[in-house]
């Protein structure tokens, strides 16, 4: 197997201004489970924008170029969800990246299914990668993206049910807001959170 290079080692030095971190947990296990919305939503958008996951450093891989004029990296976290911190704060501090500018995806069973929400800080929520990150980076102050994954149903526990594949019909409506998701990180990034806020909440 070919290692996967570091950046600076594979491409030329470029400052970023956006860390764009996709929660989830690494594996083909997991690929297609609610806890990956947040590799979902990133994966389709180096999809759309052209970038390749062919860097890896402080235990995420990582995939940049630009949004318009505006240099990002993409990075998804390899450490399994409830550790994201540990790689999250590392390169938020070897890139020199403030909170105001690290954008976290994440699944969240408080919303409704696809609901999709916009904040420029918050707490936790019970989420413990999203508890890692804000741990870690010694803030809560950083925007994020939820995408509601909906309740476990009856009596099942929450760790069973965040670990499942979502049905053909779910698929159907997380698929459509997935594309609202990567509009809504491209808006981010071009025109401010506030912004995004108000177009997509």
């Amino acid at each position: 197997m070919t290692p996967i290079p570091l950046f600076g080692r594979a491409q030329p030095s470029m400052p970023i201004e956006w860390l764009i971190v996709g929660l989830g947990n690494p594996g083909k296990k997991y690929a297609q489970t609610r806890h990956n919305v947040g590799f979902h939503i990133v994966d389709r958008l180096a999809d759309a924008a052209g970038f390749t996951f062919d860097g890896q450093k402080h235990q995420a891989v990582l995939a940049r170029g630009r949004l318009g004029d505006v240099p990002v990296m993409l990075a998804k976290p390899q450490t399994f969800m409830n550790l994201s911190g540990k790689a999250v704060a590392p390169l938020a501090r070897f890139y020199k990246i403030p909170p105001e500018r690290i954008l976290v995806v994440v699944d969240d069973l408080d919303l409704p299914t696809a609901r999709l929400r916009l904040r420029k800080f918050g707490g936790a929520g019970g989420h413990k990668g999203m508890r890692s990150i804000i741990d870690l980076l010694g803030t809560r102050d950083f925007p994020r993206i939820r995408v509601g994954i909906g309740r476990p149903p009856g009596q099942m526990p929450v760790e069973a049910y965040v670990l499942q594949k979502f049905s053909a019909a779910e698929w159907d409506e997380m698929t459509v807001t997935y594309e609202r998701a990567v509009d809504a990180i491209r808006t981010v990034v071009a025109e401010g959170v506030e912004m995004a806020m108000n177009k997509f909440n």
